[in-house]
């Protein structure tokens, strides 16, 4: 399936229907009382973000999406049928806005969250509602509304924990097929990665994360240069950035260290121009293809030197997964620390926190530390 992350689109919700003045007629009731129903309701065009759902390649080209009207009301105190809704669904990281103003209206990040697009009409009142007892026969009734129209554009981000990015031929694919589930495509020429790829990178049976392989970046990606400009935006959902820089060289006139500096120094004169927040992101090093350099400590230790980075460095392989599992064991400590200190600020916010009793941690310590040996207990 081809991989679409934008589409416009236009919405519209359903014409309410009309009320209608009508009067009671049947045999030996001469002069019945008003009996005209309500206009139904026009229908509403819903979007539901939903796992199963990848791509927004379904609104590339069904662009238009328009609920039915609601029926008109009838006599005989016969209220009009409501419209059927539209249900649109969209991948979970799907952002909607306003194609007109730019303006965010939705973002559906998780699965099973419904929004409104466009709200359908409301039916129209029948001559039932306006009699009165100086008004016995009423002949007015009013219209039905007209639905919300709204022309959208559709984003998609992708929802992952950790974003790879580098240099295309840097080793991406090959590091995320090695660590997780993903299949992506792989072989020896640059952009091979079309679009991204998710995979799962499970690290015991209770704990897991999810890694985003995006299509690499060049010199000027931020203004439009290159694949990886169109899927920039897909970093900004990611809590950590793992920058993939190749070591390797077959050009014995050139310095790996410098090339090293060259790459990541690209790359982050790339994320600070296209957004400040991406810039700002926490991102971790690691010094890919590390079996094809001589001495890879010292150009490890070389690297750290030069550069003035508080972030870890890491040295692999992603050819034969050397250093890989250091790597993803420190990933997942990290965004399990993460996730505990939102989950702590988030219970600080709605006045639930408790703060831990450190009696317990006393008694868990004494728990987990074995007795000295020679003792009875």
């Amino acid at each position: 399936m081809k991989f679409v992350d934008e589409a416009t689109i236009e919405v519209i919700g359903g014409r309410g229907g009309n009320g209608v003045a009508s009067f009671r007629r049947e045999k030996f009731i001469p002069k019945g009382g008003p009996d005209g129903g309500d206009g139904g309701r026009g229908g509403n065009v819903y979007a539901i973000a939903d796992r199963n759902v990848n791509t927004l390649i379904d609104y590339r080209f069904a662009r238009l999406h328009r609920a039915r009207n609601g029926e008109n009301g009838r006599g005989s105190d016969q209220y009009g049928a409501a419209g059927t809704d539209i249900i649109l669904r969209m991948p979970v990281g799907t952002t909607i806005m306003d194609a007109e103003t730019g303006e965010l209206l939705f973002d559906l990040d998780h699965h099973g969250q419904e929004v409104i697009l466009a709200a359908g009409g409301q039916g129209g009142l029948g001559n039932l509602h306006f009699k009165s007892s100086i008004n016995r026969a009423p002949r007015q009734a009013t219209a039905g509304e007209m639905g919300h129209q709204r022309k959208l554009r559709l984003e998609l981000k992708v929802l992952a924990d950790v974003g790879l990015l580098g240099l295309p031929n840097a080793g991406k694919s090959t590091f995320i097929s090695k660590v997780s589930n993903a299949r992506p495509r792989i072989a020896d020429y640059p952009f091979t990665t079309l679009h991204p790829n998710l995979g799962v990178v499970r690290t015991s049976a209770a704990h897991s994360f999810v890694i985003a392989d995006l299509p690499g970046l060049i010199e000027g990606a931020s203004e439009g240069a290159g694949l990886g400009h169109l899927f920039l935006r897909h970093l900004s959902r990611t809590r950590l950035l793992l920058h993939i820089v190749d070591v390797s060289t077959l050009d014995q006139d050139v310095d790996p260290v410098e090339a090293a500096l060259e790459q990541i120094q690209v790359i982050t004169a790339e994320l600070n121009l296209y957004s400040e927040e991406l810039g700002d992101k926490p991102r971790w090093l690691a010094l890919n293809k590390l079996d094809m350099v001589d001495d890879p400590e010292s150009l490890r230790q070389e690297l750290i030197k030069r550069l003035d980075w508080k972030a870890p460095i890491y040295g692999i392989s992603a050819l034969t997964g050397q250093g890989t599992e250091d790597l993803v064991r420190d990933i997942q400590n990290w965004l399990d620390e993460q996730r505990r200190l939102q989950q702590e600020a988030d219970e600080k916010a709605a006045g639930t926190f408790v703060e831990p009793d450190p009696r317990f941690d006393e008694k868990r310590q004494n728990i987990d530390t074995p007795p000295p040996a020679g003792t009875n207990d």
